[in-house]
């Protein structure tokens, strides 16, 4: 009776996971962006003295250039702190919490990014596609992939709940920044959306986040529900008694 029971839990349960592997991440058509995401990035240059930041451990040097103002769609993202970043590691960049790679404007109003692959290494952003149109209709100076600083735990930790998908809103400051511990380290900023290549991402020191809307739709709010019917399942089948036939 165990075995029956089990074996349906445990399809229903992958199947519920394969959903949210193949659909969470999916990005919305362009009718469910909100207005705001239609508007570019506001930069305004500031006079700001550089404060130090800690995190890790270690005290940074920030140097504020200018006020930065982004509402984007994420449709690439990186953390930092995965495995195999090890550039991160090396460089005992704490402060670095996340990667975005957003877009915004036309391409938000186009909707040419649902036919487009977007991709983040450690500190790049990548897209790429087989279609012409979209090719053609994409504006390479409407999308941004941007390092996002946060000193503080909780906001560190909001920015790293964001997924592809997801339209954020993003305020704080185009900035640069350092630290002296072992052998240095220091980044700097881009400060026009039409450059490529190393180099042209923002750093954005982070005094404000928003999570306007979540992306993925029902799938993403299978993710826990699927583990503990597929956790029952196995339960189910590991409980079932032993049966030895002749």
């Amino acid at each position: 009776m165990l075995y029956r029971l089990a074996r349906p839990l445990m399809l229903l349960g992958l199947a519920m996971l394969s959903g949210v592997w193949l659909f969470g991440e999916a990005l919305p058509d362009p009718a469910r962006l909100r207005s705001e995401l239609h508007q570019e990035p506001q930069q305004t240059a500031v006079q700001h003295a550089a404060f130090d930041a800690y995190a890790g451990g270690i005290t940074y040097k920030v140097q504020p250039l200018y006020r930065y103002d982004l509402y984007g769609l994420v449709v690439s993202r990186h953390d930092a702190r995965t495995w195999w970043d090890y550039i991160h590691r090396e460089w005992q960049d704490a402060l670095n919490a996340v990667d975005f790679c957003v877009i915004w404007g036309p391409n938000a109003a186009s909707g040419a990014y649902r036919d487009i692959h977007f991709s983040s290494t450690q500190f790049e952003c990548h897209y790429r596609t087989s279609s012409d149109s979209a090719w053609a209709a994409f504006d390479s100076t409407a999308v941004s992939n941007n390092h996002l600083l946060a000193e503080n735990a909780a906001l560190a930790a909001a920015l790293r709940e964001a997924r592809v998908g997801d339209q954020v809103h993003v305020r704080g400051y185009l900035a640069e920044y350092s630290h002296g511990v072992g052998a240095g380290f220091r980044r700097g900023t881009s400060t026009t959306r039409d450059d490529t290549g190393n180099g042209a991402c923002e750093t954005i020191y982070v005094e404000q986040f928003e999570l306007l809307a979540r992306g993925g739709g029902v799938w993403r709010s299978l993710f826990w529900p699927g583990i503990a019917v597929l956790g029952a399942g196995l339960g189910l089948w590991f409980a079932a008694p032993v049966r030895f036939s002749r």
